[in-house]
């Protein structure tokens, strides 16, 4: 497997400005390192600011994506800043929790790892130019389903499910890249989803035994590393294979295909379609709308 080295070995981000969600530990920080290696101005958005400024010399922002005005104050704090945004990388997430709710009253996962990125990103819509790209982590968990149209938020507690409400945000994460694309696109804003494989970090803080056990979720699973696991982040925010090509699921450097059975890897049709990514980014902006209005 390439690493982030590797990916940057030959790349001058000098004068680019890349901001990097969750970027105090994990893949983020392995990101945001590899990436002020190669001469990035690196904008840390992170919950924890003296945990980021211990880890790495970079600006941060405070941003707790499981509250929307802080992920809309996080978005005005760096568009205030900067005139022009190169990169934003949206690497912060949670995964499997209890069920547990966001400052508003959303699932936490879909409402961090979706709907606080969602207005996180639109907010700095403005600061987006011609060759922007923006870099969304998903997983290979969003094969596990789509969107819970009948009840995404899981009002029906006794419904819930942590590793099917994973999946429910790690497809919004796809089609929140696929639906970017075809309104930014044409303005050559690209936008990217991203599985890094499976790198134990602090997003594993509420897996259980049971999850790595004979039959569990996570049983079997082949594990990598930061530098490994940053790689195709990195690729997705620098190479020139992918210049002016976007709404793309990416994994181990490349484009992925459609996911065959008994082939690992790949996206699920139900995280590619566009009526689906419509109606998500639709949902979303009333969501926003909802909870911003001052």
């Amino acid at each position: 497997m390439t690493t982030t080295g590797e990916v940057l070995s030959r790349v001058d981000l000098t004068g680019r400005t890349v901001v990097i969600t969750g970027a105090s530990t994990g893949l983020g920080l392995q990101t945001a390192r590899a990436m002020q290696a190669a001469g990035a101005e690196i904008v840390a958005a992170v919950r924890d600011l003296d945990k980021t400024r211990a880890a790495i010399d970079c600006e941060t922002v405070q941003l707790e994506l499981g509250d929307l005005r802080s992920a809309r104050a996080a978005a005005e704090t760096i568009a205030g800043r900067h005139d022009r945004v190169d990169v934003l990388i949206n690497n912060a997430g949670v995964m499997a929790p209890p069920l547990t709710r966001t400052a508003q009253g959303y699932e936490m996962q879909l409402g961090t790892n979706h709907l606080g990125h969602f207005v996180f990103t639109t907010e700095m819509a403005d600061v987006f130019d011609h060759g922007t790209r923006i870099v969304n982590l998903s997983s290979r968990g969003h094969q596990l389903g789509g969107i819970r149209w009948d009840d995404p938020n899981y009002d029906d507690e006794s419904a819930y499910g942590k590793w099917q409400a994973y999946g429910q945000s790690k497809t919004a994460n796809v089609l929140f890249t696929v639906e970017a694309e075809r309104r930014w696109g044409p303005r050559g804003v690209h936008s990217f989803a991203v599985y890094p494989g499976v790198v134990f970090t602090d997003l594993a803080r509420h897996m259980t035994r049971a999850d790595f056990s004979e039959g569990g979720t996570l049983a079997n699973l082949e594990v990598t590393d930061v530098e490994h696991g940053a790689a195709t982040t990195v690729w997705a925010a620098t190479s020139p294979e992918l210049d002016g090509r976007g709404g793309l699921y990416l994994e181990d450097c490349r484009v992925a295909d459609a996911m065959v059975d008994g082939v690992e890897g790949g996206y699920a049709p139900w995280a590619v379609d566009p009526e689906q990514a419509a109606r998500l980014w639709e949902w979303s902006q009333a969501q926003a709308a909802l909870n911003l209005s001052d």
